[in-house]
């Protein structure tokens, strides 16, 4: 089996679900680009936990993990099977990198995983293994998450980070819009595309200090780190694709990264 890519996916708000807009396009077309994958590993922004911590439900429950949405939002059920056996894999991986991880055999899918997961595969036929994020322990801990999972994506797994380019929900009330756009967002996408093209691991770990406007793209951590897991798991020298969904309300940027090998990425052009 072809080696598969990993996936850095901006989920957006639980309204999303209703209103996919560009993120629904951006995933619907690139799901039919990658070959099916056996499973999926999904570290999502709203599982918290201090260790890494793996689902392993045979039929992880739809956390609807929010107040305050239409009704509807609270009927949608995304039922994918869950992936015992793979999630003690996963849990041995990191074991042997000294992450000393923990199996969790309740864990549901919270939004972070089956908001962008019902855009991609909306069948959720294919079984899923959510895993949490230690937003204590910042970017090189995850980074190095990834890195430990990355044999995984030889065995036909789909390694998936799920958050938001940029994450500040102060700015609700900011007066922010589609006609007016917070002033940081671009230059911090920018920035951190150049980073990612450029494969400035360095710069990336670092991109509280280094990045334009971090402070006001992440206040907190939590949302970005999942895209060190899906890095960490492309390797060295990875091929990488942004693929542009979006800034939803004016500051959400809903960008989407693909992390392919360099050959799979020569034989796609």
């Amino acid at each position: 089996m072809n080696t598969l890519p990993s996936l850095y996916i901006s989920h957006g708000s639980p309204m999303t679900a209703l209103h996919p807009g560009k993120v629904g396009e951006r995933l619907a077309e690139l799901a039919t680009e990658l070959p099916r994958p056996k499973a999926i590993v999904i570290a999502t922004a709203h599982w918290l936990a201090h260790e890494p911590t793996v689902g392993g439900s045979p039929q992880p429950e739809t956390i609807h993990d929010f107040y305050g949405f239409p009704r509807e939002l609270f009927a949608i059920r995304y039922p994918a099977p869950g992936a015992p056996e793979l999630a003690l894999q996963v849990a041995q991986l990191l074991d042997r990198a000294g992450l000393a991880p923990r199996l969790d055999r309740a864990q549901g899918l919270d939004h972070g995983a089956w908001v962008p997961l019902r855009l991609l595969y909306p069948q959720a036929d294919i079984p899923v293994v959510p895993l949490s994020i230690q937003s204590n322990l910042g970017p090189a801990h995850q980074y190095a998450v990834g890195r430990a999972l990355a044999p995984l994506r030889e065995q036909g797994v789909l390694i998936i980070g799920s958050g938001s380019i940029t994450h500040n929900l102060h700015d609700f009330r900011a007066g922010y819009s589609e006609e007016r756009e917070a002033p940081y967002v671009r230059p911090f996408i920018g920035w951190l595309e150049q980073k990612m093209k450029a494969g400035d691991i360095d710069a990336l770990l670092d991109y509280r200090r280094q990045a334009p406007f971090a402070e006001h793209a992440h206040p907190t951590d939590e949302h970005l780190l999942p895209l060190y897991v899906a890095l960490g798991a492309a390797g060295e020298d990875a091929a990488v694709r942004r693929i542009d969904a979006g800034i939803d309300l004016g500051f959400l940027a809903m960008d989407i990264y693909r992390f392919d090998t360099q050959e799979a990425a020569a034989t796609a052009r």
